[in-house]
């Protein structure tokens, strides 16, 4: 017996000793230490004691005193696993029709899941494979325009030297001037003309670019002014062999300029995530050499990027650049900034000098779509999960009743949702596979699906979210059944249960019709684009450069161009037409404001471009023949007109680079830029050479007969040359290729997600027609109607699909009305695009439930009541 109850061994050393000691010797042994201890402690003191208790407990612990962890002391975790797989296994056979609905579903969500993915990944790629990414910067120019910022990337070609001079943050600042501004140009080796995409750029491209050479040093490449850096392709295509290209002799030509240059390199041809498109590069000093006295702070005829120093702080850069320009040029109205290099692709629209979006507004808008179309999935996963729960009561009644916890049972419920979603994500992985070549062509992409670790990453993630959240709901509704209440038939729905059951179809619901009314003003939004009146006739003009002999012989091409049969008129420009072109802020008016300063639209053209264009003059007349002087005029278009204040125009002089000239005509606007952007003023000037483009407008019907006409006037002028053309209205629709993307993405992606909505509301239709069987067979027998029990079963799905309209509709015009203020011309958001799309919904909705419902309304009364 214990003499001081108080005095007692350690707890942990006791707890320990119960926790490992064998059940047959825990009894005995325990009350020997005891007696032990007490002893101990009235001889030699408590704290002894208490150490020798520890040594005995010690001693005891080995191998032979070791319980074993088996029997009903141990959780068989594997076991439990393999059950609650055998169980999924049983209710996926049993219950068919959910666990393919379910199938499909989940599938086809993931699927989309995944190749968004892919696309936002690619996309967030582009232009980021840079070495000196982190550093690589392009400046800009906000300019200052009637009291707002226009932002513009043409910058002034002496801006890059200047700034690498005079600002200690620029460790290299380099020119280089945009592909797109001269086309295809004429290269010339071995007898063998191709005509490829080239640029200008300064001597360190190679170093700050990362477009790796196969031959060749980055760092001399461009050195020489008279040197050419060959793409892979084009090496191989004027040589045979990449090779032989280094050393060689190249004839370059752009109008009158010809040049013999050596290949000093040749690079590997530009990946697919490049904003650059270029199969050669030139040195800048030969631009520099075409510009001449054009070189200076009121000319914008480059682009300039700079490779900024380790740690520089960007945003106090752009305070000290603000004023950079306007010291060089007092009277300058523009302020340069530095955004990062590989932003542009991304982040290219600004609003009065604001960073405001671009192209990740769709990555945002796509993800987001994703998001919506797995949550649409999970929760008819979800849904149909409660649904069915009716008959999987009396399984969790008797689970609990043999002692079975909740946690279990969550445990169980959330394993089948985990390989659901392990099932899903297999078949989503093999819809991937065989829908990415169409996906790539609908994107424009070159995607592949390569199990990479970051994917890898993102499926268990995906496997992790998908399970969890179509999961939880249904673990937790079905283990909180109390086992009383269900072996003794008295389940019934939970309000609360109902409710949240409900709240999930309107939300999905909501989302379809969401993705409806998307899919309709995008759709219009595109259709409105394509067919707006931009100012001219688009339709049956082609554009060809004006190249090789053709240069020397323009007066004689034209004039034989305008008599050949199906043409109707030919003119020349240096302007792309669809591509914005040459600013100048050089033009002054009597009563202009001196402290600001108006950019100008400028359209070198010559006689009979207007006409050919089809743009219409609206006052006063085009240019003439007939009057030598007329070199010496302007037309302008009516913006021009209205932002110099004049209200009657012709015969006025206004100053153009300091000479006087006179407006002899008026324009009527139109668009020479993308339809995101508004009209600005511009002037069209007449010039007779160093005209890049050739527009020429042949007659409707006769396309096919007159273009090889003029392919072969052109072979006459140029044997060694290949026709090169474009339609001029497949141009236009190619400045648009993004939105049309997003308009078909979102035909496939709405469909998709309003496919997976009527899937799960049909799965609940049948259900519920089910678990109401005994209801619909006592009504059948009393008298009911067929078109009486569709109008019962179908009341609670009108309820919550109009609910789901109500919600969608509002947000629907708020979401596409922010996304259509991004036109500067769009279309009015009018009332029946959303009536449309919710009637739409509508009416998919009532088909799907109606044809379960009138299938259970046909069902025989007799079979539903026999176990009566």
């Amino acid at each position: 017996m214990r003499s001081h109850d108080n005095i007692q061994p350690s707890k942990f050393w006791l707890r320990f000793f119960r926790w490992f000691c064998r059940a047959e010797y825990k009894e005995d042994i325990e009350g020997d230490l005891l007696e032990r201890f007490e002893a101990n402690a009235e001889n030699h003191g408590v704290q002894k004691a208490k150490k020798v208790f520890k040594k005995d407990v010690l001693k005891l612990f080995r191998p032979s005193m070791i319980r074993k962890l088996e029997g009903n002391q141990k959780l068989n975790n594997y076991g439990m696993f393999k059950h609650n797989l055998l169980v999924s296994y049983r209710n996926f056979l049993r219950y068919k029709s959910a666990f393919f609905i379910n199938l499909i579903g989940l599938s086809s969500g993931l699927a989309c899941t995944l190749l968004i993915y892919l696309w936002v990944t690619d996309e967030m790629s582009v232009d980021k494979f840079h070495q000196l990414d982190d550093r690589l910067y392009q400046v800009m120019l906000h300019h200052e325009e009637s009291g707002t910022l226009n932002t513009q990337e043409d910058t002034q070609a002496i801006l890059a030297e200047a700034l690498e001079q005079e600002v200690p943050e620029i460790e290299i600042g380099l020119q280089a001037t945009p592909s797109f501004w001269f086309g295809k140009m004429p290269v010339t080796a071995n007898e063998k003309t191709i005509k490829a995409t080239g640029k200008f750029a300064g001597k360190e491209f190679f170093e700050i670019f990362s477009f790796p050479l196969i031959d060749g040093d980055a760092k001399n490449v461009l050195q020489n002014p008279q040197s050419i850096a060959l793409s892979e392709q084009l090496a191989v295509s004027l040589f045979g062999d990449v090779g032989k290209a280094i050393g060689q002799m190249v004839e370059w030509q752009i109008l009158t300029f010809k040049q013999d240059l050596v290949v000093t390199g040749v690079f590997k041809d530009l990946p697919a995530n490049t904003t650059e498109d270029f199969d050669f590069i030139l040195p800048f000093e030969i631009f520099s050499n075409i510009l001449g006295e054009g070189k200076h702070w009121g000319n914008y005829n480059a682009l300039t990027y700079v490779v900024l120093t380790e740690g520089t702080d960007v945003e106090q850069l752009n305070k000290k650049l603000a004023p950079f320009i306007k010291e060089k040029a007092p009277k300058s109205n523009v302020t340069p900034f530095v955004r990062k290099y590989s932003d542009k692709y991304l982040y290219s629209k600004y609003e009065n000098g604001v960073q405001a979006g671009g192209r990740i507004e769709y990555i945002r808008l796509f993800s987001i779509v994703s998001i919506f179309i797995l949550f649409i999935a999970c929760i008819n996963f979800m849904n149909l999960s409660t649904a069915k729960a009716s008959r999987r009561t009396k399984e969790i009644g008797v689970k609990k009743a043999i002692g079975a916890r909740r946690q279990t049972l969550i445990w169980q419920y959330l394993e089948e949702a985990f390989l659901m979603t392990f099932i899903s994500i297999v078949c989503a992985l093999a819809l991937v596979i065989l829908l990415l070549p169409q996906f790539n062509q609908i994107t424009g992409k070159q995607i592949s699906l390569e199990f990479s670790t970051e994917l890898i990453t993102i499926l268990l993630v995906i496997q992790i979210f998908t399970g969890f959240v179509s999961g939880s709901y249904p673990a937790l509704y079905l283990s909180g059944i109390k086992a009383v209440a269900i072996l003794k038939g008295k389940v019934r729905n939970s309000l609360s249960e109902l409710w949240i059951r409900k709240g999930l179809v309107v939300f999905q619901f909501a989302l379809s019709v969401l993705l409806i009314t998307s899919v309709l003003v995008v759709a219009k939004q595109i259709e409105f684009i394509q067919n707006k009146n931009i100012g001219y006739d688009k339709e049956n003009l082609i554009l060809f450069l004006n190249e090789g002999n053709l240069t020397e012989n323009e007066e004689a091409f034209i004039g034989q161009l305008r008599n050949t049969p199906g043409v109707v008129n030919a003119g020349r420009t240096s302007h792309t037409i669809l591509n914005g072109g040459n600013y100048t802020t050089g033009v002054h008016w009597e009563g202009e404001n001196p402290e600001v300063q108006t950019r100008f639209g400028n359209m070198p053209v010559s006689y009979n471009f207007i006409e050919t264009l089809g743009v219409e003059i609206i006052e006063g007349r085009s240019f003439s023949k007939d009057l030598s002087t007329d070199n010496t005029k302007l037309i302008v278009n009516e913006e021009a007109v209205r932002v110099m204040g004049m209200t009657d125009p012709i015969g006025k002089s206004i100053t153009l680079w300091g000479d006087e000239v006179q407006i002899i005509g008026v324009a009527k606007n139109f668009n020479f830029n993308s339809l995101h952007q508004p009209i600005t003023p511009m002037f069209f000037k007449l010039e007779n050479e160093n005209l890049l483009n050739i527009l020429v407008r042949i007659q409707p019907g006769q396309e096919k007969a007159t273009i090889g006409r003029v392919e072969a006037l052109y072979k006459e002028y140029n044997t060694d040359f290949d026709f090169n053309y474009t339609f001029l209205d497949q141009e236009y629709a190619v400045q648009y290729a993004a939105e049309e993307r997003v308009a078909v993405l979102s035909k496939y992606f709405g469909g998709i997600a309003i496919i997976i909505s009527c899937l799960g509301i049909f799965g609940l239709a049948a259900f519920t027609a089910e678990k109401r069987s005994k209801e619909i067979g006592v009504r059948k027998a009393l008298g009911a109607s067929n078109s009486n029990i569709v109008r019962l079963l179908s009341v609670d799905f009108n309820q919550m699909i109009g609910l789901a309209i109500l919600i969608a509709l509002p947000l629907s015009y708020f979401l596409l009305k922010s996304w259509l203020d991004e036109f500067a011309y769009h279309i009015d958001l009018e009332i029946w695009y959303f009536l449309m799309a919710g009637l739409a919904a509508l009416i998919i909705a009532w088909l799907t439930v109606g044809l379960q419902t009138f299938k259970a309304a046909k069902a025989n009364p007799v079979k539903s009541l026999r176990s009566e």
